[in-house]
């Protein structure tokens, strides 16, 4: 009878192990990633992808007049194979964090020499450089921060930025 009473125990335990797991809940805001590869060299960028959420982006939760991590938790992470010309700018090849000067009428997309730091570390200090992003309103509000990395034909590509009730992009070339 007691083997019965360990075994039935045993058997109830498996049984309720899922009712009691905890389902695992999806970051708020979750890693993201996008790619390009022109003339044969790779681009990407992996960042933090939070979303709106009800609430009010630029200009209150995120404030103009400083430097955004363009994301979310860690520093956005940028990576070339290829040296680039970014709208003026020379990217040597290698591994860059981005951030975003943010200015209500304006933006400037920051490229800085700090690797693997948390995403509201930020050391002026270390900036390769800025230049300037074209500016435009999407048709809607966009819910969920995105970045992406495109092919503009031959070696030219564009990097895009998109959150709420803003787009900001910045045409590049590989060298």
């Amino acid at each position: 009878m007691i083997q019965f009473a360990f075994t039935f125990a045993a058997v109830a335990m498996c049984a309720a192990g899922p009712v009691f797991a905890q389902p695992k809940k999806q970051p708020l805001s979750p890693p993201a990633e996008t790619s390009v590869t022109i003339g044969g060299k790779a681009l990407s960028i992996k960042y933090s992808a939070p979303s709106m959420r009800g609430r009010k982006i630029f200009g209150e939760l995120e404030a103009y007049g400083r430097a955004w991590r363009a994301g979310a938790n860690a520093a956005t992470a940028f990576h070339t194979d290829a040296d680039l010309d970014m709208n003026g700018l020379a990217i040597p090849k290698g591994d860059y964090t981005l951030f975003v000067w943010l200015d209500q009428n304006q933006w400037q997309l920051i490229i800085n020499k700090q690797t693997g730091q948390w995403g509201t570390n930020y050391d002026a200090g270390m900036d390769l450089g800025r230049v300037k992003m074209t500016m435009s309103k999407p048709s809607a509000p966009i819910e969920t921060f995105k970045i992406t990395l495109s092919g503009a034909g031959g070696s030219a590509g564009k990097l895009q930025l998109e959150w709420e009730n803003t787009i900001a992009s910045v045409p590049f070339k590989v060298k």
